[in-house]
């Protein structure tokens, strides 16, 4: 990763150039610096499509956003590690002035995962128990979030005490330290013996096994990040009739994200929703941001200030 210079983008029929406030970092941008993701760019390409910023230019067919807005972005055509990007104008969302650009590219990728994990792969209800298993990082936070305002009883874990007491104040009920040995007993007890009915999981190679152990019959478990391997036995699956399911965001059809993006802007705007900063780093900085996003004990979103 190395910073350039390069002329201002124009934007073309259907985009907008935003001047970018701060670009979010997620995970899936150092597997495809690696070369390890399953779609790779064609190089040179700069990375990103979370950002936030404001609107200083339109090509011709734009509507719904305008010269000034503040806007935060779910897909980026030029890429968000710049000072300008462009966008789809279909991909713009408004950012309410109560959060700041930092908080606004904490939100694209991070926020939409978590929706659709929590609301349309668990199909979640009121009066259910959710484990998010890893919730200090950026996904995990807007997971708790959701859960909470959907009327679910939320149950976290974090790999520190400050990652605890973070989790505890986004709005989960209970949260346990999953660096402990006998947690999951922990949290079947808290279920009164039940188990939970839907876990949003961040390392499914490392903890599915202990999610089918802590799933309650007819439970879902949401696969949403995995580095590797696992070896698990479905009967644990068969004896409870439990769903084990994943996502990818690049599978959401366009209608269903443009209802995932209104209910956050709906949560944004009302105050619900809250994403936590990490640590901001500069541009030029972005190799260390990309250490940083996949060191485990996560404390909220790493983002870049242009």
């Amino acid at each position: 990763l190395s910073v350039v210079s390069t002329a201002l983008p124009v934007p073309k029929v259907g985009e907008v150039l935003v001047k970018v406030g701060a670009v979010g970092v997620n995970p899936v941008e150092t597997y495809i610096r690696a070369g390890t993701y399953a779609r790779l760019p064609v190089l040179p390409y700069t990375p990103g499509n979370d950002l936030a910023g404001t609107v200083i230019a339109t090509g011709s067919d734009v509507s719904g956003v305008s010269v000034g807005d503040r806007v935060y972005s779910s897909m980026s055509i030029s890429g968000a590690y710049a000072d300008h990007a462009l966008c789809g104008a279909q991909h713009l969302h408004p950012l309410p002035e109560r959060v700041s650009f930092a908080q606004g590219a904490a939100v694209g990728v991070p926020y939409a995962t978590a929706w659709h994990a929590v609301v349309n792969r668990a199909r979640s209800v009121a009066g259910e128990t959710i484990l998010v298993h890893g919730a200090s990082g950026g996904v995990g936070i807007a997971a708790v979030q959701i859960a909470r305002s959907r009327g679910l009883h939320v149950i976290g874990t974090a790999g520190t005490e400050a990652g605890m007491a973070m989790v505890k104040d986004q709005g989960a009920h209970e949260v346990f330290n999953h660096t402990v040995e006998g947690y999951e007993d922990q949290i079947i007890d808290a279920t009164q013996g039940k188990g939970v009915d839907v876990i949003v999981e961040m390392l499914g190679n490392v903890n599915l096994d202990k999610d089918l152990d802590m799933v309650a019959p007819q439970g879902r478990i949401v696969i949403v990040g995995n580095r590797g391997r696992i070896e698990i036995d479905p009967r644990k699956i068969m004896s409870k009739e439990a769903i084990v399911t994943g996502l990818a965001l690049m599978n959401v059809p366009q209608n269903d994200m443009k209802a995932i993006h209104a209910g956050i802007c709906a949560g944004l705007e009302s105050g619900v929703f809250n994403p936590v900063i990490a640590k901001e780093y500069s541009l030029s900085e972005a190799p260390q941001a990309h250490e940083h996003v996949m060191k485990s004990g996560a404390m909220g979103k790493i983002v870049l200030i242009p």
